[in-house]
């Protein structure tokens, strides 16, 4: 394939604001692939060069770009900086000026030759390399057709986002191979062991599914991390597991640790290499595993060596930092808490029962809670199979100042990505109405009036997931709540994500527009003092035909929150991590209130 005729895709799935049209579109686009071709394919669709674990920086900022562009084209950098000004799109703007200049005549370059540069973009470096970067991406500007230069330069940019998700890419690999999405399930489980579309996408165009069977966990690649479901009471926790297992629920952040003959990598949640930020745990892992290799998971906590005691989550968020780190881990040292043992020397852990997975991290990891001199230690866990044992469990956590407790099924497997039934989270803030928080999406926003004019911002649209739709789907618009800071930090980072219309996954009302709507990929924690119904909201909401079979109107209104505001932004999760319509659902159920 040639890269023009990729750009022509791109150019069509931009343009396209239905999700399923855009699926069929990728599908299409992957049939006429090659093996060899489609995991290139794939990672520049993202707009990357690499899975999303791997640290490959394109080092090129927009002045930069601008430059290679202004060498390529041989253009004035005042006419170049004031269209790009007017047009809002470095890509764009480029490829205006290249329709322009007829004297280029444009080279049908592969797929895999323009993957190449781009890729030795990441991996120039050292004495001279900002040249050279300039150099690489002038060529490419200059060889490419005009539509394929708008491309070329946002990859590098950073600035594709062509308004769709990995479950995406998912539903189109399985329309490829049946017409349907049929087989999403089967492709998605492997994905979720091993989170490289490109990888998948290939093992599937080579091998078929019989291919991404025989996945299994790899040392230095993440798994995607199983999640928990929420229950409000002991009683409901007992008549859902009958029995289980039982640990503390600690408020810090999660890890997932990798190490292969003394090679240690740490990822988060959200699947970035966060190695160099945490020497302490890499060195403890180092010392107090006692295995070849391993994948463990925990949660790390700051601790206090003078109290003993351990740190609440504002202040154990401060270790995560890319500057001044060894002074910081001396001041704010962390424990890591280990409750998954995923994979031990060669050997997937997997399909093995949590009491077998809590035996082997036993052995492998000293369980002696020794805080000082530690810095692994194995989570408390107990059996509990009544009300009374929970409910003992709970207070315990409470009064050590943890968030609350887990309570997971003892046959129960790790389900990479899954949010199932096997894990169960209990915390104190379920004792009453609703202050827990939503973990929301924020879809878009509208400009700012008097004050907030300052601040280009006036209030902000969020929405939760649907797992059956795979859309987002609206519960709030803020506009009270925030700092000036954190209004103006909010601002800055949807403007840089700001989309040229509204993305194909989100499902929102006419009524609920906004000025700006941005790509998905803000992640903030929601407070909320109560869920109620708005027939405005799209999250749960039911819509019916009328007589005239044309026009719809709301049978069930959707869930919006009452008096919303801003508790942080989760820089640790994804889009797809945030609360889903069933949860929402479920915590409305239990407030008590009647359904309409």
């Amino acid at each position: 394939m040639i890269f023009a005729t990729l750009a022509t895709y791109f150019d069509a799935i931009e343009s396209t604001s239905s999700r399923l049209a855009m699926t069929e579109k990728i599908a299409e686009l992957f049939k006429e692939t090659t093996p060899d071709e489609i995991n290139k394919v794939v990672y520049m669709l993202q707009g990357r060069v690499t899975p999303p674990y791997v640290k490959a920086d394109f080092g090129l900022g927009e002045k930069m770009i601008i430059k290679a562009v202004l060498k390529a084209l041989n253009l004035n950098e005042k006419s170049f900086t004031k269209r790009f000004k007017t047009m809002g799109d470095i890509g764009l703007s480029t490829e205006k000026f290249k329709k322009e200049i007829s004297i280029f005549h444009a080279h049908d370059e592969s797929v895999k030759t323009i993957f190449n540069q781009l890729a030795a973009l990441t991996k120039t470096a050292g004495t001279g390399s900002y040249g050279k970067k300039i150099g690489i991406l002038a060529d490419l500007v200059r060889t490419l057709d005009p539509l394929s230069t708008r491309y070329v330069v946002r990859i590098p940019a950073q600035t594709l986002r062509l308004g769709f998700s990995d479950m995406t890419i998912l539903d189109a690999l399985s329309w490829m191979l049946t017409g349907d999405k049929r087989l999403r399930k089967e492709i998605e489980a492997a994905y979720h062991v091993r989170p490289d579309l490109g990888y998948i996408a290939q093992m599937l165009k080579k091998e078929g599914l019989y291919g991404i069977a025989k996945i299994e966990p790899e040392v230095g690649t993440p798994i995607i991390m199983m999640r928990a479901q929420r229950l409000p009471s002991p009683e409901d926790i007992i008549e859902k597991l009958k029995t289980g297992i039982v640990e503390p629920k600690y408020d810090g952040f999660r890890l997932q640790c990798h190490i292969k003959k003394g090679h240690v990598t740490l990822f988060s949640r959200g699947l970035d290499d966060v190695t160099y930020m945490y020497p302490d745990v890499v060195e403890g892992i180092r010392k107090e595993l006692k295995a070849e290799s391993a994948i463990i998971e925990g949660e790390a906590i700051g601790f206090d060596p003078y109290s003993g005691s351990f740190l609440p989550f504002q202040e154990t968020v401060q270790r995560k930092r890319k500057y001044d780190i060894d002074t910081k881990a001396k001041e704010i040292p962390l424990k890591l808490f280990v409750f998954e043992l995923l994979y031990l020397n060669g050997k997937s852990l997997l399909h093995e029962p949590l009491t077998e997975r809590i035996q082997l991290l036993k052995k492998h990891v000293s369980h002696k809670h020794d805080h000082f001199s530690k810095t692994i230690l194995v989570s408390d866990e107990k059996t509990v199979n009544s009300v009374k044992d929970i409910t003992l469990h709970f207070d315990e956590a409470i009064a050590k100042g943890l968030e609350g407790i887990m309570i997971k099924k003892k046959e129960g497997l790790y389900q990479p990505g899954a949010r199932g039934w096997s894990w169960i989270k209990y915390k104190r803030s379920y004792s009453s109405k609703i202050e827990d928080t939503l973990d929301c999406l924020v879809m878009g926003f509208d400009r700012g009036k008097g004050k907030r004019a300052g601040f280009g911002i006036g209030a902000f649209l969020v929405g939760i997931y649907s797992e059956q739709s795979d859309t987002y789907k609206t519960v709030a618009k803020i506009g009270t709540g925030l700092s000036d800071m954190e209004w103006r930090t909010l601002e800055k980072r949807c403007t840089h994500i700001a989309a040229s219309h509204k993305p194909a996954l989100y499902d929102v009302d006419k009524l609920m527009s906004v000025d700006v709507w941005v790509q998905p990929e803000i992640v903030v924690e929601i407070k909320a003092d109560e869920i109620t119904r708005s027939p405005t909201h799209t999250a749960g909401r039911v819509l019916k035909s009328t007589k005239t079979g044309k026009a719809l109107e709301v049978e069930t209104p959707g869930f919006a929150l009452r008096f919303p505001r801003l508790q942080r932004f989760r820089e640790d999760k994804k889009p797809e991590d945030v609360t889903t319509v069933k949860e929402v659902s479920a915590m409305y159920k239990e407030q008590g209130q009647a359904s309409h």
